[in-house]
C-alpha cells in the first residue's frame, strides 16, 4: 500500500486532505480505517474522483482513501449473469470485459468518464435506462464494505459476515460514503441487445405529459424515454430507446403514439450526458407531476435533461449564475415541486449558502444508522443530508 502527502488536486469539496492511502485489498482499505478510528482521523473514500465535488463540504478530510489500486474484476459467472468487480474498476473497462462475452450491467453511468464502481453505487445517480432495467441499487446482488472500526462485512451472494438486521447494498448505496468504504461489488447482468432503435421527436412543453403518460404504459415496452430542454423557451427534444427482438417495428409502434419524429439506429449526441456539473440539480417526482415540474424547471432558467417516465430530472447551468440568484431559483423550484409530491436535491454548487438537501422525512431513521455505522464521524463527515 502507497501513502503520500496530498495535495491541492486531492481537495473535496475544497477541503485538502492531509495524506492520500491507495489500499491494494480489502484488507489493507481495513488497516487504514482501522489506524484512523484510533487516531480519529477523518476518511473520505474516491473512486475516480469525478463525483468529489458533489454534496457538502466534509467537515474534515484527514485521508482521502484513492481505491484506483482496487481495479480488478474478480469473478464473471457468465453462464449466471452474475459479475464481482473491486470498487476501483472503472466502468468503462467493466463495460469492455463483459462485452467480449455478450453481456453487459445495465447502468447509463452519468459522467462515465472515470467513473468507477465504488463511486457509482456511492453516489447513485440513475440513467435513463432506469425505466426498464432498475438502477444500481437495483442490480446489486451483493456487496463487500468495510466499517469506519475495520470490520470487514459482506451482505448478498456468498456471505461471510453480515451485520445482522441490515441490508449492506440498500445502505450504502447512495451514501456519498457516509457509512463506510465499498471495496466489492455483485451485479446482475442482462445479455446485449441484438437491436437499439431510437425514436426522436421536437415537441412543445405541453405536449409532453400525455405522451409520456402513454409511452410509459406502451406494450412496445420502451426501455427509456429521455428529453432535452436546452433552453426553457424553446421546444424540447424527446427520445425513446427500443431494445431487443422486433425492435424497429415496436420503435414504429412508438412513433405513431408520438405522433412525430424519426426512427433510427444512432443515440442522439445528447442521450444520457450532461454537459457540466458545475452547477447541477436533480429532481425526483412521481410522473403524473410531469406538467408541474416542467413549470418549476422553466422559472429557473436552466438547461433539463431527463426522464419524465422515471420521474427523475436533472438542470444544470447553462451560463454563470450567482449564489443569490442559484440559492432564489433552488428555493422556488423546491417549493413548487414539494408541493407536487417530489423532492430537489443540488448535488453540485460552487456555493455554500445554497441548501443542498431540503426537508427529509426519514432524516430522525438516517441519523440512528449514522451513529450505528459510525460513531466517530470519521466517514466523511457532514457530506450528506441533514449534515450526516
Amino acid at each position: 500500500m502507497t501513502v503520500r502527502q496530498a495535495d491541492a488536486d486531492d481537495a473535496v469539496g475544497g477541503v485538502r486532505p492531509r495524506w492520500v492511502a491507495l489500499p491494494e485489498s480489502v484488507e489493507e482499505i481495513a488497516a487504514v480505517l482501522r489506524g484512523c478510528a484510533e487516531r480519529d482521523l477523518a476518511v473520505v473514500p474516491a473512486g475516480g474522483g469525478t463525483k468529489l465535488h458533489w454534496g457538502r463540504p466534509p467537515e474534515r478530510c484527514d485521508v482521502l482513501l484513492d481505491l484506483c489500486c482496487m481495479n480488478e474484476i474478480i469473478e464473471h459467472a457468465a453462464g449466471d449473469l452474475v459479475v464481482r468487480a473491486q470498487a476501483g474498476v472503472t466502468m468503462d473497462a467493466l463495460a469492455a470485459a463483459l462485452a467480449d462475452k455478450g453481456q453487459e450491467l445495465a447502468l447509463d453511468v452519468p459522467f462515465a468518464e472515470g467513473a468507477t464502481v465504488g463511486g457509482t453505487l456511492a453516489a447513485a445517480l440513475p440513467g435513463p435506462r432506469a425505466f426498464r432495467y432498475g438502477t444500481a441499487r437495483d442490480l446489486l446482488i451483493g456487496i463487500t464494505v468495510v466499517l469506519p472500526d475495520g470490520t470487514i462485512a459482506k451482505s448478498g451472494g456468498k456471505v461471510v459476515k453480515n451485520v445482522a438486521g441490515y441490508d449492506l447494498g440498500k445502505l450504502f448505496t447512495g451514501s456519498y460514503g457516509t457509512l463506510g468504504v465499498i471495496a466489492e461489488a455483485t451485479f446482475r447482468l442482462h445479455p446485449l441487445p441484438a437491436e437499439r432503435r431510437w425514436i426522436t421527436a421536437r415537441l412543445d412543453r405541453a405536449a409532453l405529459p400525455p405522451i409520456a403518460a402513454a409511452l410509459a404504459a406502451s406494450q412496445a415496452e420502451p426501455s427509456a424515454v429521455e428529453v432535452d430542454w436546452p433552453r426553457p423557451d424553446g421546444p424540447l427534444t424527446l427520445a425513446v430507446l427500443v431494445e431487443g427482438t422486433a425492435a424497429q417495428a415496436r420503435a414504429e409502434a412508438l412513433r405513431q403514439v408520438i405522433g412525430a419524429g424519426t426512427v433510427g439506429a444512432e443515440r442522439p449526441a445528447w442521450w444520457g450526458l450532461i454537459e457540466r456539473d458545475d452547477v447541477l440539480v436533480e429532481v425526483r417526482f412521481p410522473p403524473s407531476a410531469t406538467a408541474a415540474v416542467l413549470d418549476a424547471a422553466a422559472a429557473t432558467g436552466m438547461a433539463l435533461r431527463g426522464s419524465p417516465v422515471s420521474g427523475r430530472v436533472l438542470l444544470e447551468s447553462w451560463r454563470a449564475i450567482e449564489e443569490d440568484e442559484l440559492a432564489a431559483a433552488v428555493s422556488g423550484l423546491r417549493e413548487r415541486v414539494e408541493e407536487a409530491g417530489g423532492r430537489v436535491n443540488v448535488l453540485a454548487a460552487p456555493y455554500a449558502g445554497v441548501e443542498r438537501w431540503g426537508q427529509v422525512s426519514g432524516l430522525p431513521l438516517m441519523r440512528r444508522v449514522k451513529e450505528r455505522f459510525d460513531p466517530g464521524r470519521m466517514m466523511s463527515p457532514g457530506r450528506f443530508l441533514g449534515g450526516i
